[in-house]
């Protein structure tokens, strides 16, 4: 059949989902004339599957012997690992074909080779099922014994693990070290006890491993015996006259194991043996505490009957009761503790008892056990404290706000019946009601609606009910159950201490099944919380379109202005909300209202979307007709949409408002050319100049864009400015300032110097300011050395006198007096006619300190500019999603007007 497909042209080298080739399934299969037929049609014989498994490794697994000498006669590489590293040796060992192993041997195949874990041939022989005589064949010619997988384990610790006793004794005879340990320190003594192969403990301690040496958390090989519940292996350890009380490095003895293991007889063995059942670990706790923690019954009846102490404390304070109480399902240890003398009423560190711990894991059976042995009530009366009502500030949660959080209803059941106030509070104030209606566990709050909880309470903080709970998190159905058991017309309106209702928490939190509820229940839709907003307003801000439906169905108004003026459009415009911007614009459009509202500072929603740059929401503001003239702040939605650098808010607003608003100005005369230069965003820039803005267009203080931006130190805006758009460099402030003056006074050298790359006309370098300072005084003052060497190269006067009489080299003194001190120095220095500045200047420095009434007030340099240096500090339009949670006074509202 091979032939004839092969002869009908069927692909020699096809390949399966697992990259398996023909030759592979001819090789795992034995079929040796098949593999013969296919090489000669031009197999490859190294061909891999998706594994790296080649047909050596496959011959090699199944035991084909004919194959594996056929393609070693062909010369493959019989060290060829797969991709976990794994020779065709290594799968050989592993599935037992001594015949494979013994042939593969012959031909020179290392038996040392490591696998990607470290693991060699022997260590698969040691562990596999039928690996014994492999073993025997590699330890025979050569194979290491003690070498170390990368876990650290040797071949004698994989007996030890598989139980491969008679291996075992061939690995020990052939050399291998008895007590090697792993990586957690564990010698073949441990494993071999921790997996209960006795016949393979008898031959390790035989062969003399130490039956005292610590492995992992310094437990012995009797440890782990004990903890597994091997008796025979225990018997077996503790005949060699060890000391059964020695602790781990945890402090547990072997009997701690053993009642962590839960087996009975090896438990008895070691109490027979004298071990002792008091004995604490490092944590305060005996053998009792794990019996119980681990719900051993038997280890506990036999302990508490050896005279275990059932009311010790560990470090936390808990008794082995806690424990059980926290384990135990079926209460069966809870209860023998009890009939025991087990004290319910200790509290732990915490305060807990063992009444919290059973609630707050759900244990009915262990609250009915504790009620029937001693009644709740009086038990709160006698452990010292109100137990439930918690008057002891160690513990502020009671058992009732456990199992309501945790949603165990049936244990609730069985705590309100011993209580007569099922609303108390925690730290917060929160009561049990509070918290399952958080958490949405309906069972919970109808069994405690039913007893009586009240509905309406308020915790201390944020003065929340149940209610707003319920809806934060959108747990409808507790809402409904909460509502439907309350006052509706109290219920569903309640505003909690910032003034907001269950319906504005709702909708904060997009639970739109919530929503409806609340609404078919008669919320008021336009309620307002303490800063004058409403649910809608909140939808418009996180953006939730079916909740925002649900109100405008109800009648919401979407023109309502909380206490800054804004509208829920203002908001839904400001944080890019498409969905929710339509639908209010529709709404305002059916009331035949104008939804171009302004905000408290002028803005409109248009200001919004331009200023955080949402284009989407721009396009569909501007194809309202309303919004096609600019109104409100003279900080036009250009500026807004520039000084953020939103290139396509701006192009939009241009393209559909003209472009004559180009050079539009606010209240201090700066225009959009103003803004884009003083945040240095060279797209806008170019987007404005392209549109005929006017590049020397000065402001109410005189300034240009490009002196905006000098001062600014906006080096890409002042190099198109200056080389691209032309700027007229002679232009001076109020304060006589050029650019270069404004671009030294601020230390921005590098503006400085593209505005002195184009500036040739002398008068323009020593042109002087109000104070009489030329742009050479200004650069020395600030230090900058690379503009001053600029300014001497062009011609800049080093003998030019500002207001107080100072040259260029005496404006570089830190304060007057050490001006005055240099001229004097100088002038001894250097011979001056009478007629220089430098002889008046030093006449007159003289004159002021033989003044006996020494009054010199050597003014500073005039400030550049009379404005604060932020030219626009806008930022109560971003992030406004914040305002939820921000008292509206500490909001500080900034606009144009704060430059």
């Amino acid at each position: 059949m091979v032939k004839l497909l092969l002869s009908r042209g069927a692909n020699i080298n096809a390949f399966d989902k697992k990259d398996r080739r023909a030759i592979h399934w001819a090789a795992y299969m034995g079929h040796i004339e098949v593999v013969k037929l296919l090489v000669a049609h031009g197999a490859e014989v190294t061909c891999k599957d998706k594994k790296s498994y080649t047909p050596l490794h496959a011959a090699a697994s199944s035991g084909m012997i004919s194959v594996v000498k056929y393609l070693l006669d062909l010369g493959v590489d019989m060290n060829e690992p797969n991709a976990y590293g794994n020779t065709a040796l290594h799968v050989a060992c592993y599935n037992g074909q001594d015949v494979v192993v013994n042939e593969l041997i012959d031909c020179g195949a290392n038996v040392n080779q490591k696998n990607e874990k470290g693991f060699t041939p022997l260590h698969f022989a040691a562990a596999s099922t039928h690996g014994a005589l492999c073993l025997e064949l590699l330890v025979g010619n050569g194979a290491d014994v003690n070498m170390k997988s990368k876990d650290g384990k040797t071949p004698l610790h994989m007996t030890a693990l598989h139980g491969r006793f008679s291996r075992s004794q061939t690995i020990i005879q052939s050399g291998a070290v008895i007590d090697c340990e792993d990586k957690n320190g564990n010698t073949p003594l441990h494993i071999a006890a921790r997996y209960g192969h006795e016949l393979l403990i008898n031959t390790l301690i035989t062969s003399g491993a130490d039956t005292a040496k610590r492995g992992i958390h310094g437990m012995f090989p009797l440890h782990l015996a004990a903890l597994s519940g091997f008796s025979d292996c225990c018997r077996k350890l503790l005949s060699l006259g060890f000391d059964i009380d020695t602790p781990d490095d945890f402090g547990r003895t072997c009997l701690h194991a053993a009642a962590a293991g839960g087996n009975l007889e090896c438990l008895n063995l070691l109490l027979n043996t004298g071990a002792d059942f008091n004995k604490k670990d490092k944590f305060g706790r005996s053998p009792l505490h794990y019996a119980a923690a681990n719900c051993n019954y038997q280890c506990l009846f036999a302990l508490v009957g050896s005279g275990a102490s059932v009311n010790d404390l560990d470090e936390r304070g808990c008794t082995p009761l806690h424990y059980a109480a926290t384990s135990d399902t079926d209460g069966k240890c809870l209860e023998y503790l009890l009939r025991n003398d087990a004290n319910p009423g200790i509290r732990d560190k915490q305060g807990y008892n063992a009444v919290h711990y059973s609630a707050a894991y759900g244990h009915r059976l262990c609250l009915q056990l504790i009620a029937s042995e001693t009644p709740l009530d009086v038990l709160m009366e006698t452990s010292g404290t109100d137990m439930l009502n918690d008057s002891d500030n160690r513990a502020t949660i009671s058992p009732l706000h456990l199992a309501a959080y945790h949603g165990h209803h049936q244990a609730l059941e069985v705590l309100v019946q011993s209580l007569l106030d099922l609303d108390v509070r925690n730290n917060s104030g929160r009561t049990p009601l509070d918290l399952a209606a958080f958490k949405g566990h309906v069972e919970c709050v109808d069994v405690l609606i039913n007893q009586g909880a009240s509905i309406l309470v308020k915790d201390y903080i944020l003065k929340r009910t149940p209610i707003h709970a319920a809806a934060t998190n959108g747990h409808s159905e507790c809402l409904r159950l909460l509502i439907g058991n309350a006052e509706p017309q109290n219920a569903v309106d309640i505003q909690d201490g910032s003034g907001q209702t269950p319906l504005m928490l709702s909708v904060l939190n997009g639970h739109t099944d919530c929503v409806y509820s609340l609404l078919n229940k008669g919320a008021n839709v336009d309620a307002k919380d303490k800063w004058g907003r409403t649910a809608l307003h909140r939808g418009a801000v996180t953006g939730h379109e079916e909740c925002v439906d649900a109100l405008l169905q109800h009648g919401a108004k979407c023109l309502l202005r909380d206490s800054r003026g804004r509208t829920p459009i203002h908001l839904s415009a400001a944080c890019g909300h498409i969905g929710v911007l339509g639908a209010l614009l529709q709404s305002a459009a059916s009331l035949d209202a104008n939804p171009a509202i302004t905000d408290n500072h002028g803005y409109t929603a248009l200001h919004w979307a331009c200023y955080n740059g949402h284009e989407t929401c721009v396009e569909l503001l501007l194809e309202q007709e309303v919004f096609q003239k600019i109104e409100g702040n003279a900080f036009s939605p250009l500026h807004c949409a520039v000084i953020n650098d939103n290139e396509g808010a701006a192009e939009m607003l241009i393209d559909t408002l003209g472009a004559s608003i180009v050079n539009a100005t606010d209240a201090k005369g700066r225009t959009p050319l103003h803004a884009a230069a003083f945040t240095d965003h060279v797209e806008c820039l170019q987007l404005l100049l392209s549109h005929n803005a006017q590049v020397n267009f000065v402001d109410s203080s005189g300034k240009t864009p490009l002196m905006m931006a000098a001062e600014n130190g906006q080096t890409n805006t002042v190099e198109m400015l200056v080389s691209s758009a032309s700027a007229d460099l002679t232009l001076q402030d109020n304060s006589k300032n050029t650019a270069l003056h404004l671009a030294c006074g601020k230390g921005h050298e590098t503006s400085a110097l593209l505005i002195l790359e184009k500036i040739t006309d002398r008068n323009l370098i020593n042109a002087t300011n109000a104070a009489l300072q030329t742009p050479l005084h200004v650069a020395a003052r600030n230090g900058l050395t690379m503009v001053v060497q600029e300014l001497l190269g062009k011609g800049a006067s080093v003998l030019a006198v500002d207001e107080n009489g100072y040259t260029p080299a005496l404006a570089c003194a830190p304060n007057k007096d050490v001006a005055d001190c240099l001229a004097l120095i100088l002038a001894t220095m250097m011979p001056v006619s009478s007629s220089s500045p430098l002889s008046s200047l030093t006449f007159n420095a003289i004159n002021r300190y033989t003044n006996t009434s020494k009054t010199v007030s050597f003014e500073a340099l005039p400030i550049m500019r009379n404005e604060p240096s932020s030219y626009c500090s806008f930022n109560n339009i971003g992030g406004e999603q914040e305002y939820l949670y921000t008292d509206v006074d500490e909001l500080n509202d900034s606009d144009s007007e704060t430059y």
